[in-house]
């Protein structure tokens, strides 16, 4: 005698309520939603009933359309609070970056570091020019989409982050507050250079550096080249050490001396000017005619 499969058999908990009505029915989908923490079922309930009986879908096609609605909304209240742990000072996004105004900085190359691949590999990223020139922006806008993508970031100002340990030291809890920097995916650092560090704020920072070498990703925004770095780190021997921690298997994005900032400034300046030509010129103030000189009589 060959084996049958089982039958298929109904639980006595779904034989209870194949009498119910359509209005227990939607209070008990709304109940079970509440106890189950599905808000989002609960919330395009009515819309997916209607979706369904006009497209004549499936209970299994059904069933589908309401939980993949509940993961992609997770996905996005996730992201959404991935972004807000982060703790960046502004929202900034690749998106809104202008490239244009910057020549010296690559799309294709931001593009590709917006995929994520290099904090996957625990590799480091420097961006390096004068200020306005858009190093925070694109600090940020990758900070925030590696959060998007579902990796833990963390930014904070050098100057932050160092006073931030030294505290921890004397409190003796520096080895705890070392390995939280270390949890996260993408340690976002700006500001770095804009300051000199003493030798023990160097030593600390260091410390956060070697823990996450080759294992979590460092993103750093600096307005000094690294040959101007000894002015932060006044120890030549530990100035070399960071730099090497922060350049191994990296990529180095040098946006330039021109600042965007200013430039923006003094082109929507002149073109403010350039509607209202009154703007730009006034009259005497009262008892300055009396200090103007007169043009000679007879002369244009």
């Amino acid at each position: 005698m060959s084996p049958t499969a089982p039958a298929t058999t109904i639980t006595p908990a779904l034989r209870r309520r194949r009498g119910l009505t359509e209005q227990a029915a939607v209070a008990a989908v709304n109940q079970a939603c509440r106890r189950l923490r599905l808000p989002t079922i609960r919330a395009v309930l009515d819309e997916a009933l209607a979706v369904a009986g006009k497209e004549q879908l499936s209970y299994q096609g059904f069933l589908a359309e309401l939980l993949l609605a509940e993961c992609d909304d997770r996905d996005r209240r996730s992201s959404i609070r991935r972004v807000k742990a982060a703790n960046f000072p502004r929202d900034k996004w690749l998106g809104d970056f202008d490239f244009d105004a910057n020549p010296n900085i690559n799309p294709a190359t931001i593009h590709t570091l917006a995929t994520g691949e290099w904090i996957r590999k625990g590799q480091p990223l420097c961006l390096i020019g004068d200020s306005g020139t858009g190093k925070s922006h694109l600090l940020i806008g990758l900070g925030t989409a590696a959060a998007e993508k579902g990796y833990r970031v963390k930014y904070t100002l050098a100057t932050r982050l160092v006073n931030e340990l030294v505290e921890a030291a004397d409190e003796k809890v520096l080895a705890k507050t070392i390995a939280r920097y270390g949890r996260v995916d993408l340690l976002c650092i700006d500001e770095l250079g804009y300051m000199e560090l003493d030798r023990r704020g160097a030593e600390l920072l260091f410390q956060v550096l070697t823990e996450r070498e080759e294992m979590n990703s460092i993103a750093i925004a600096s307005n000094e080249s690294f040959s101007g770095w000894t002015k932060t780190f006044t120890d030549p021997r530990l100035c070399a050490a960071i730099v090497d921690r922060l350049t191994f298997k990296g990529t180095i994005i040098e946006t330039g001396t021109d600042s965007y900032r200013l430039a923006h400034g003094i082109a929507r300046k002149s073109s403010e000017q350039a509607n209202n030509p009154a703007a730009g010129t006034r009259g005497p103030r009262r008892g300055e005619s009396d200090l103007m000189p007169r043009a000679p009589a007879g002369t244009g």
